[in-house]
């Protein structure tokens, strides 16, 4: 037996008091004289070793009263049953993990709830220790402070979810960061935590300093399920106005249970518009699609919803559409074959075009323009053809039509077309072209079911330019030779024909298959950002077109604002969001607003990611089996099998006897009033 307060043992020597009032408070004989004892009543006479006998018992009590008292304060307690115990006076740093996985529920309790009182149980063991802390996921100014119990008790009561996940790596960090600068002794770290693998990082790396003593407490549930939005994308490049449009949503369930008839719904401003009902099988995944109509321009706020418990969080997966957007088609003419390209852009609001002549072409119209068509052009050189460079690798697409005289092509490798060589003399007859492949993506949406079972018609051409196809060879003659081809070239495409849009060279322009090819040139010039971003991602980048020099976006939710870390590089923006940390409130999924100078530039949806989502957890006896050769690291099992807060006193600081000590004290003082009442004779 030991003492925690070895000094309360000199009260020992109160145990002298009771002996040297029994000493010295001997009753005198005093001498009655009655006139007549014959009014007394009889009474027993007591023998003065009977008397004796009942003063030695009574101050035995008093004694043995204030011994116990004396050792109580003293804290006496057995000492602990392993050698690797840990001092009492050490900082003791604990971890709640309060991630929004810990909505899980065990005994229909969330797991953050659980794992809260067995901490609160935990901090018993240190009732008067100042030097503690409590370090949650948000990891706050309060956390890197060392505190009493009452304090953490009190935050205890306030902690709640928090969005931001940590690695154990760098919870560990975070914790010996204060231990290092207040204790040079040995301390102890607590890990309250669901213990889930997409989250925890590599633990084999995780290696605790000597001087530390880690104890992980797996807060875990039952088998269960959850359900969310693994991706989602578009069927088509773009959102049209009054039209069929469909999105397709893979839906995934990280449970061990399946989900049967899932109702899954899409709205669209808040706005239902369309439903499903979906089976998933226990870690597994399904897609299903949603087919709507928009109705108006601009910015619609898209949200995919369902009801799946018990976590909740990732019920809903924000995202936004922007409905007709405008395509910006400049044309650059040097010999012109008729107003074909003009004539397919212009009868669709959907285009904006601009038309310039070779010899007096505007070069800053390049940085808006979605695409590029060259027609008729027999050179480009100087700052036409710089320009021309920087538009196809900032992403743009380029349309070359060749011009009618003979020209030579080689500026062509400028662009990345190798090897283009003109076809001397007059024209050869237009010959029919080859159908093109119904398998090639490009014409996936070009050709209906109907069309791609019968034997297509196909236009006629008389190439003036030759080459060696380099990429995607879309339209070909019989031959072989190219007739349209796509190109990549840097982060864009470039489109080459090989003969004229005039008459005397084909029917092409004429044909039913001119419209659909150039409309779906430019969808796919729409750079496709995405419709839904993620906190996780560390940078954003936006096409802001027009933006001044030196300009400050903001980003607005509600009443939140902040100023993300922002670069410009062309015409693209580069975000970066700030950790949850880095945020005097979390950043919460839902629908965020660019602005600038008060104007709304764009609005952005940012959602969680999938790590949270997935319900995988390292067990207890997974957990032993990655430490098993680390002497300083203890795994519990989980506390819904096992009380945490006994079995580290027990084991590391031993049993406390103090208790037991007042019962006895209080005992003795019973027995003594008993033989002072009672025992007479």
């Amino acid at each position: 037996m030991q003492f925690l307060y070895p000094a309360f043992l000199w009260g020992l020597l109160a145990a002298a008091i009771p002996v040297l009032i029994h000493l010295f408070n001997f009753r005198r004989v005093k001498r009655v004289y009655f006139t007549n004892v014959s009014f007394l009543k009889q009474i027993n006479t007591t023998t003065s070793s009977f008397r004796r006998l009942k003063h030695w018992l009574i101050m035995a009590a008093r004694i043995l009263a204030l011994v116990c008292l004396a050792l109580a304060f003293a804290q006496p307690f057995i000492p602990a049953s392993q050698t690797t115990g840990v001092s009492r006076d050490g900082i003791t740093s604990i971890y709640l993990d309060n991630s929004l996985s810990m909505q899980n529920l065990v005994d229909n309790r969330r797991l953050l709830d659980v794992a809260a009182t067995k901490v609160e149980e935990l901090l018993g063991n240190f009732p008067n220790a100042p030097t503690l802390q409590l370090v949650t996921n948000t990891f706050g100014a309060e956390e890197h402070a060392l505190q009493g119990s009452q304090k953490l008790r009190d935050r205890l009561a306030s902690v709640d979810f928090a969005p931001a996940g940590r690695s154990l790596e760098s919870v560990y960090r975070r914790q010996q960061q204060l231990a290092s600068a207040h204790s040079t002794g040995k301390n102890q770290l607590f890990w309250f935590s669901d213990f889930q693998k997409s989250t925890t990082g590599d633990l084999q790396k995780l290696v605790p300093d000597s001087s530390t003593q880690l104890f992980l407490v797996p807060v875990q549930g039952t088998a269960t399920q959850n359900v969310f939005v693994d991706t989602l994308w578009l069927n088509t490049p773009f959102i049209r106005e009054m039209q069929s449009n469909v999105v397709t949503v893979r839906l995934r369930n990280s449970g061990t249970r399946p989900v049967e008839n899932l109702g899954v719904k899409l709205l669209l401003d808040e706005t239902q518009v369309a439903t499903q009902i979906v089976s998933i099988p226990a870690e597994n995944y399904v897609q299903t699609t949603f087919n709507f109509t928009v109705r108006g321009k601009g910015f619609k706020r898209g949200r995919i919803t369902f009801e799946d418990s018990p976590v909740l969080f990732d019920n809903d997966y924000y995202f936004v559409l922007n409905a007709a957007p405008r395509i910006n088609v400049v044309q650059v003419y040097g010999q012109k074959s008729g107003n074909f390209v003009e004539n397919v852009f212009a009868n669709d609001s959907l285009f904006q075009q601009q038309n310039f002549s070779v010899s007096n072409v505007d070069v800053g119209k390049f940085q808006a323009a979605n695409v590029i068509v060259l027609e008729g052009v027999d050179r480009v050189e100087g700052s036409l053809l710089t320009e021309l460079q920087r538009f196809i690798q900032g992403g743009g697409s380029l349309v070359i039509v060749p011009p009618t005289r003979v020209s030579d092509g080689s500026w062509l490798n400028g662009l990345g077309i190798q090897n283009v060589a003109s076809i001397q003399g007059q024209p050869s007859l237009p010959t029919y072209l080859a159908e093109p492949s119904r398998q090639n993506p490009f014409f996936s949406d070009i050709f209906d079911e109907t069309t791609r079972k019968e034997q297509l018609t196909m236009p006629t051409a008389s190439a003036v330019w030759s080459w060696q196809a380099v990429g995607d060879k879309l339209l070909s003659f019989k031959s072989g030779e190219p007739f349209l081809t796509s190109s990549k070239s840097g982060n864009g495409h470039v489109y080459v024909l090989a003969a004229p849009l005039e008459a005397t060279y084909g029917d092409f322009a004429q044909h039913a298959l001119f419209l659909p090819v150039l409309y779906k040139i430019a969808a796919l010039s729409v750079r496709q950002e995405p419709i839904a971003y993620s906190f996780e991602s560390k940078d954003l980048v936006l096409d802001v077109t027009g933006s001044p020099k030196n300009a400050v976006y903001q980003l607005r939710k509600d009443k939140l604002e902040l100023i993300p870390v922002q670069r410009m590089i062309g015409t693209r923006m580069h975000l970066e969001l700030p950790q949850s940390s880095q945020s005097s409130t979390p950043l919460e999924s839902g629908y965020y607003e660019l602005r600038l100078n008060n104007q709304l530039v764009r609005l952005l949806a940012l959602n969680h990611g999938h790590e949270e989502s997935r319900m995988q957890v390292y067990t207890p006896d997974e957990l032993r089996a990655i430490f098993k050769n680390r002497k300083n690291v203890q795994v519990f099992d989980n506390v819904t099998r096992t009380d945490v807060a006994t079995a580290y006193k027990e084991q590391h600081i031993g049993k406390d006897l103090w208790k037991w000590f007042i019962i006895a004290a209080l005992s003795f003082l019973l027995t003594e009033i008993a033989l002072v009442r009672w025992m007479k004779g």
